[in-house]
């Protein structure tokens, strides 16, 4: 083994939460601080042209290429489970929207930890912080940070319908999604600078990688946490580069800290090989158990989004755009010259929160809605216009785990995100359904007469809706809560609401695991939020 250095942070994952710890923590020079990456630097071309989502996603140079395992609720079948494996994280490959959720996700948070710090008001004071929004500052939007929130490059006509369809159905115009209560429809704004994709690393580690005190090590695998047992204090970190085991220790008589920021998936396998986590599955893998801590790698929630697909005449989308040679290079020379159109994309560009029942107390269902169709990720658009409506229940009941089944770091852990295993969630899917049914059927849609071709009309009852939802059922890929904070008499929170590990010193957990429940929305902007808390707290704020 190597001659171990020693740093003042140790950060683990260089994702949405890790690029900016690092940006803020090496902000005071007295503190030394170690960034470890398993993946690449962020130098592929598809990661910063907003389209190449569709090149990183399952793709080795920048994706973990994680499956599920074969889920009930899908009606046996296993789906893709991408997470980012590069500089940025998650942010490089991801769908490149900017949400925050809704008012009343941070009041569960609070509920949850007993600490107002995760109240609504409290954290859009970070997000404000860290934010250079593309309109002016105001009370609910920052000027002058690092993330920059910009509309999108692009309009489309069937979008616009859609957006007209949906008014028609009840939910009205908004053009920010980001004030707390999020129903209506409109346009997302999104994680794009100029065009390009913005990710945590071009936005905070840019930056921080030109001080002299953050030490940057990427194509690093971490193998374990160091941790005394007798003692409980976590020291440092064994990690593997070209193929040579190598140890960073950590300044711990001086207040250093590990800051595990591996992501959802990846912090859970780290801590597991660590010896943290439940004490049966870690004794049956030979794992000697430091910390007894059943939560770990429970309580996996995630957006399943139910891909409706319309067929529609006379008016133009994406499929038939780009099935030409002739419109694939006129798409590729408005991108060249101008920085938009279809290459400018996320992967959804017009945004709805609904009802899916006068029932709910706020808006409980998300749409992402896209110009175009294909039978699943990865295959070519169909040869007919076409659009995609997909929806997702916001606050899923349903948990799943992951947890590794091996000590090699390289071995995938098993993924059950458990699906529609709640009879509620099964009741918001068909809610969801026929309320995609509803705003089709309204009259600004009907010039260009759509017709259901996913999953198809003949599902018409409960159980024939609940079938459908598992046949086109995926995941948007939002996995949270696997090392839940929580109250001390939650026997099942890994994390105090500082984020640290229950039972070990000088440890916490910085990323989207830490959730106790899951947002209403796309959950990269809350990981950053919740990594600008933890800089907060170590800086003494």
């Amino acid at each position: 083994m190597t001659q171990a250095n020693t740093y003042d942070y140790i950060i683990i994952g260089a994702g949405s939460a890790g690029c900016m710890l690092a940006k803020r923590l090496t902000e005071n020079p007295q503190k030394k601080v170690l960034l470890i990456e398993a993946g690449k630097s962020d130098n592929y071309i598809w990661i910063h042209i907003p389209v190449g989502y569709l090149y990183c996603i399952d793709n080795p140079r920048a994706d973990w290429r994680f499956k599920t395992a074969s889920e009930t609720g899908l009606n046996g079948r296993s789906l893709i489970y991408p997470r980012g494996r590069v500089l940025g994280g998650c942010s490089s490959i991801n769908g490149m929207i900017y949400m925050r959720g809704q008012v009343g996700d941070y009041d569960s948070w609070v509920e949850a930890t007993g600490d107002d710090a995760w109240s609504w008001q409290n954290a859009l004071g970070r997000y404000k912080k860290f934010e250079d929004y593309h309109s002016a500052a105001n009370e609910w939007h920052g000027k002058g940070g690092e993330w920059t929130v910009s509309k999108q490059r692009l309009r489309w006509p069937i979008m616009d319908k859609f957006r007209e369809a949906a008014v028609e159905a009840g939910i009205p115009a908004s053009d920010d999604f980001n004030r707390g209560d999020n129903f209506g429809v409109g346009y997302f704004d999104v994680s794009q600078r100029a065009g390009l994709r913005l990710n945590t690393a071009k936005a905070f580690l840019k930056d921080a990688a030109k001080r002299s005190n953050l030490t940057v090590i990427t194509e690093a695998m971490v193998t374990k946490l160091k941790i005394d047992p007798a003692t409980k204090n976590c020291y440092g970190v064994e990690y593997r580069k070209d193929g040579v085991l190598s140890e960073a220790l950590c300044a711990i008589e001086r207040g250093g800290e590990v800051l595990l920021s591996a992501g959802s998936i990846g912090s859970v396998q780290i801590l597991e090989r660590s010896g943290v986590g439940a004490a049966a599955h870690l004794a049956a893998l030979g794992i000697p158990v430091i910390a007894d801590l059943p939560g770990v790698g429970e309580n996996l929630q995630d957006h399943l989004q139910l891909r409706m697909i319309y067929k529609v005449d006379g008016i133009k989308t994406l499929n038939t755009k780009a099935n030409s040679w002739f419109g694939k290079m006129m798409i590729g020379l408005e991108y060249l010259f101008k920085r938009s159109g279809p290459m400018s994309m996320a992967p959804s560009q017009l945004g709805a929160f609904a009802y899916s029942s006068p029932l709910q107390k706020s808006a409980n269902v998300e749409y992402h809605v896209q110009p175009l169709s294909l039978e699943k990720f990865g295959e070519d658009l169909h040869s007919f216009n076409a659009f995609t409506a997909s929806v997702c229940n916001l606050r899923p009941t349903s948990r799943g785990s992951v947890h590794i089944h091996s000590v090699d770091p390289e071995a995938p852990p098993v993924i059950s995100p458990n699906y529609l295993s709640t009879e509620e969630d099964r009741r918001i899917a068909v809610e969801s359904l026929r309320l995609t049914r509803k705003i089709v059927q309204s009259p600004a849609l009907q010039p260009y007469s759509p017709e259901e071709y996913k999953p198809g009309v003949q599902y018409q009852t409960e159980a024939e809706l609940v079938k459908a939802a598992g046949d086109i059922g995926t995941t948007i890929f939002h996995p949270v809560g696997t090392c839940k904070m929580g109250r001390a008499d939650d026997p099942m929170a890994v994390l105090d609401s500082q984020l640290r590990v229950r039972g070990i010193h000088h440890l916490r957990v910085v990323d989207a695991s830490a959730m106790p429940t899951i947002t209403s929305g796309n959950t990269a902007a809350p990981t950053m939020m919740i990594a600008e808390r933890v800089a907060e707290l170590l800086a003494g704020e």
